[in-house]
């Protein structure tokens, strides 16, 4: 009888370190899945960190091409500054040149009037030259003061006609002047109309360029920003990720914890011998699903289904005790039940699918020494 308990405690214990050793690859499974999820997390930082850099850099060219767009428009509101004093020149000079244009006409006009009269003074030179007018005049006196006037008066037609001639000479010379001057100012007009011009033109080229960069930057931007955020989406997940598997790590620590306590203890049995009280109670199943995850003794059964552990009436088995159930190996009365009286027991196992396999049946009990 004591040879078949030893085969057993020896033969659960063989099936524990098994399970042991299976819980510790999925362990060591969950662990490298940690560390993966914890470098694609690194890697996305890495990606969301350099979208950060690459806006910032963006950001600084519009900027750049803002406070060039602000200069430009200076340059704009100058010119047109400069244009509009340039025309307040080209409207007075050209009234310099109206004026100019009517003196001409003027001077034309006198020209014309004074032709009429050379014309006039010609014809009577062509009939009587100055000579037969002054005899003319000497023998047609009737007395010497007559005579005196009518010299006089010829002289003085003689002089009008020297006038008129260096008058007409000195307006077709000042006509010819003020042509020049005209057409100078006129030069001039045109070159400053043609700088402005090509001027305004240059600037509008510029102007037009740097908003196109300006739009082409914003697009950038704009592009980065939606990147950006899609590698915080994915971050994000890759976060949840992590935090599960940290979840799922811890849970597994916590189990192979208890099954290594579960293993030492029934390693010890299995030195010590199975010894202790025996009893023969009715043994039912029960799963961390069917009541509240924490025990009467404060075991996490929702975090460690898989560790050995019954519910028990005190007033039999105490609380705390190990146990050795048979079908079942060695485990700890770390819960009660309100149905669990006597006689009775109720041992805990990781899915109703066992539970419903285990079913109702007596098995004997050692308390362990």
């Amino acid at each position: 009888m004591q040879l078949t308990k030893k085969r057993i405690i020896l033969m659960i214990f063989t099936i524990l370190l098994s399970a042991s050793g299976s819980m510790s690859a999925y362990a060591q499974t969950s662990s490298d899945a940690l560390h993966n999820v914890q470098q694609q997390l690194e890697q996305q930082q890495s990606i969301v960190d350099q979208k950060e850099q690459e806006k910032q850099s963006v950001n600084n060219e519009i900027e750049s091409i803002q406070q060039e767009l602000q200069s430009i428009n200076s340059y704009i509101t100058s010119n047109q500054q400069e244009m509009a004093a340039t025309q307040k020149k080209m409207d007075a000079t050209q009234q310099l040149i109206e004026k100019k244009k009517e003196e001409i006409v003027d001077r034309e006009d006198k020209i014309l009037a004074r032709k009429e009269v050379m014309k006039k003074r010609a014809i009577a030179l062509q009939q009587n030259d100055n000579v037969s007018l002054f005899i003319s005049i000497m023998f047609d006196s009737k007395s010497i003061s007559d005579f005196i006037q009518r010299a006089s008066a010829a002289s003085a037609i003689m002089d009008a006609d020297t006038n008129i001639l260096t008058e007409q000479k000195n307006d077709l010379q000042k006509i010819q002047d003020d042509k020049k001057v005209i057409d100078h100012q006129e030069q001039i007009l045109e070159d400053q109309q043609k700088v402005l011009a090509s001027k305004q033109e240059e600037l509008a080229q510029n102007l037009l360029k740097r908003k196109q960069a300006m739009a082409d930057m914003q697009n950038k931007y704009n592009q980065i920003v939606k990147e950006q955020a899609l590698a915080q989406q994915q971050k994000a997940g890759i976060e949840s990720q992590l935090k599960d598997i940290q979840a799922r790590v811890a849970q597994e620590e916590a189990a192979a914890r208890a099954a290594q306590a579960t293993s030492s203890a029934e390693q010890t049995s299995t030195d010590a011998d199975v010894s202790g009280q025996e009893l023969y109670v009715t043994a039912t199943a029960y799963t961390p699903y069917d009541s509240g995850h924490i025990t009467k003794l404060g075991y996490d059964i929702g975090a460690n289904p898989n560790m050995k552990l019954i519910a028990v009436d005190p007033s039999v088995i105490p609380l705390g005790k190990r146990v050795w159930v048979e079908g079942y190996g060695v485990a700890i009365a770390g819960d009660t039940g309100g149905a669990i009286i006597g006689n009775r027991i109720d041992v805990l196992v990781p899915t109703k699918g066992q539970a419903a396999a285990w079913g109702r049946k007596v098995v004997k009990v050692v308390i362990l020494n």
